[in-house]
């Protein structure tokens, strides 16, 4: 356990106090290379890239997921690193005192501090600097996702498969909250953790519920893992009881990292994020290479969501066709039920690693798509370029279709695209009628429901054209 030191100026009643953090154990030296990158300013520099993270961290539990209102509202946060003769101290100006009690730091925000720290160093020294050559290839992009994620100490050796990944909104009501509460308590009393996108909503239910599991269970090491990247961090900040926390360097790199490590996939409502995932988990369960994999998902939801997961299989059937149903079971009002599916998938699970010599904690034979690897940067080109057509394979057309997705989350709370959005007017997507279609009516079903923002009128920052 790594210890902090913390001394704050004057945090009484303020929006924003400075700060001094000192941390001990691996991250208490820093080349002097490593410190001029962080403070590097320039167009090459990281100093931003960290500065947005950090802020992001400490704003855990703002009341909104305008990640440019986020940036604005602390225009002048500063965070420096200072070498000393005994390593290294980090000061904080201007930071959301909201991150402190009585004068001290929260240790949970000191630790994704830290995380923030020990990936962004690692992401561009290691990965982008001396793998880039890699990163052209399929292999090279899973080697380097593995790579962050074992330098971050997630990937534990010679553990039996108990992770499960939980996607779904940050935008929920108050019943799916307490919902996704009640599926991590099932899973907690079953021995199993949980890793989310770490943000609130359906990120934090199910964490939430597992503590309690756990507890009652006796089980002192519980897993509450985080996985995120720079661009959606400052939206969904991660929540308070995450203990592993990951920053990957891009979307798809976040999304082949939860599919790796995670043994099971538990779905709950969600809007344009949620869809995005959905889409990514199939277009690898539809591609034939990946026929074999057992990964048990389930879609859930309260009693009275029916009609939301009625609306998500009828796209997913009219898009990808029937054999989308087929990797999927929904399980409405019945969290034990939900807990019972994964536990029974992790036996199948740990049974097709053993038979092929695969790894427990890292999936290295499942196969992703390289569509699905390379990084997509939504602008008004890339996204009208989008070929949403029927004479794709499914597998392919779900790749197609998660990046019409990515765009809109893009669009709806990162802040490059709703400046974009101002600037140029929504996004446009073309393609065939009879896919245009049902994406159209399952995108207005999340408007109406409020599942694109927190709180706020939503104006729309995509246009279909048929």
């Amino acid at each position: 356990m790594k210890r902090f030191e913390v001394s704050v100026a004057g945090a009484d009643e303020q929006d924003a106090v400075d700060a001094r953090v000192t941390p001990t154990g691996s991250l208490e030296n820093l080349s002097q290379q490593e410190v001029d990158r962080l403070l590097d300013s320039s167009r090459g520099g990281l100093y931003e890239l960290y500065r947005r993270c950090s802020l992001a961290v400490l704003n855990a539990g703002g009341e909104t997921d305008d990640a440019r209102a986020i940036f604005e509202r602390y225009a002048d946060f500063d965070i420096r690193v200072v070498r000393q003769a005994w390593g290294v101290k980090l000061e904080l100006r201007n930071a959301p005192a909201a991150a402190f009690v009585d004068g001290r730091m929260i240790r949970g925000i000191q630790e994704h501090l830290f995380a923030v720290l020990r990936d962004v160093l690692y992401i561009h020294g290691e990965v982008y600097e001396h793998g880039s050559v890699e990163l052209t290839e399929s292999q090279g992009i899973t080697n380097a996702v593995y790579r962050v994620l074992r330098n971050a100490g997630l990937l534990r050796p010679r553990v039996r498969p108990d992770i499960v990944v939980c996607w779904g909104g940050h935008s929920i009501s108050r019943e799916e909250y307490d919902y996704t509460k009640r599926v991590g308590y099932e899973l907690g009393l079953r021995g199993l953790n949980v890793c989310t996108g770490c943000g609130p909503g359906a990120m934090k239910g199910p964490m939430k519920g597992a503590t309690i599991g756990h507890s009652k269970q006796r089980i002192a090491g519980g897993r509450y893992i985080g996985l995120t990247e720079p661009g959606i961090v400052a939206a969904e900040p991660p929540n308070a009881i995450v203990n592993q926390l990951v920053i990957l360097p891009d979307i798809e790199k976040r999304l082949e990292a939860f599919v790796r490590t995670g043994h099971g996939i538990v779905v709950f409502p969600g809007g344009a994020g949620t869809a995005e995932e959905i889409l990514y988990l199939l277009g690898i369960l539809l591609d034939p290479a990946n026929e074999a994999q057992p990964i048990p998902v389930v879609f859930t939801g309260p009693a009275g969501s029916e009609e939301y997961f009625r609306r998500i299989d009828a796209f997913l059937a009219r898009t990808l066709g029937p054999q989308a149903a087929q990797c999927y079971r929904i399980v409405t009002g019945d969290p034990a039920e939900v807990a019972r599916e994964m536990l029974r998938g992790m036996d199948a699970v740990r049974e097709y690693r053993r038979r092929t010599s695969d790894a427990y904690n890292y999936n290295w034979t499942l196969a992703i798509p390289r569509e699905l690897q390379q990084p997509f940067e939504p602008t008004h080109e890339t996204m009208a370029a989008l070929e949403i057509r029927r004479d794709h394979p499914p597998h392919q057309l779900a790749a197609e279709l998660r990046r019409a997705f990515s765009g809109i989350v893009t669009g709806n709370v990162k802040e490059p695209g709703i400046r974009m959005i101002e600037e140029r007017g929504p996004f446009e997507l073309h393609g065939d009628r009879e896919l245009l279609e049902p994406l159209g009516e399952l995108l207005a079903s999340f408007v109406r429901q409020g599942r694109m923002r927190i709180g706020g009128d939503y104006r729309p920052c995509y246009r279909i054209v048929t």
